[in-house]
């Protein structure tokens, strides 16, 4: 009776030794499998203290309406006297009204005998006349009919000069013939930017070499 008393224990023992190892290994088994779909999981999912802060959208100018523009300022026109407004007889007032300056000081845009420069001064002689005439020398180099040749140059035309001898540039200076006394020696009244107003030869070495174009304004 003892003895299989003592065999159905140890029968039973084994039994549960080996309940025990299947466990265990069914544990060891499967509990890796679980931690790494586990981590793959993870992986796929961003952890909400790393995603990137959402972009905030760019705040754009509200669109203006048609009546919000301003409207495009208007465009200054200036209307100069025409070529052949001005009677040739009128030329010898033209000189006369030029050399009532003569002697007046050199000033950069000035417009009067208080002070006047060279497309100044040409402006200036014709307003009194209440002929209007282009303000700047260059614009003044354009207005009227180009004199053809030196030997045609006569008293109220404009000659126009560049800064240097020789040269191509700008036109930087003008004058207005005042007498032409002969082939070598055409006088024109103009602001001198060291002498003031005054009347020179065309032909003299300083103006000769810079001398570009004469021009009939009227």
């Amino acid at each position: 009776m003892k003895k299989y008393l003592s065999q159905s224990l140890s029968c039973t023992i084994f039994t549960l030794l080996i309940s025990t190892l299947l466990f265990s290994c069914e544990v060891f088994r499967t509990t890796p499998e679980r931690n790494t779909s586990s981590r793959t999981a993870t992986r796929g999912r961003t952890s909400p203290s790393r995603r990137p802060p959402a972009r905030k959208p760019v705040a754009k100018a509200p669109a203006r309406k048609p009546s919000d523009r301003k409207p495009a300022p208007a465009r200054s026109t200036t209307t100069y006297s025409r070529p052949g407004e001005a009677n040739t007889a009128n030329v010898p007032e033209v000189v006369q009204i030029a050399r009532t300056y003569t002697g007046t000081p050199y000033r950069s845009g000035g417009n009067d005998k208080g002070g006047i420069d060279c497309s100044g001064l040409i402006c200036q002689v014709y307003s009194e006349m209440g002929v209007k005439v282009p303000r700047i020398s260059w614009q003044q180099s354009e207005f009227g009919q180009e004199v053809g040749s030196v030997a045609d140059i006569k008293p109220g035309d404009w000659l126009f000069f560049v800064p240097e001898a020789g040269k191509e540039g700008y036109v930087s200076h003008a004058g207005i013939v005042t007498d032409v006394r002969g082939r070598d020696e055409i006088i024109f009244i103009h602001a001198s930017t060291s002498r003031g107003v005054r009347e020179d030869n065309l032909f003299s070495t300083y103006f000769k070499g810079r001398f570009v174009k004469a021009m009939r304004p009227f």
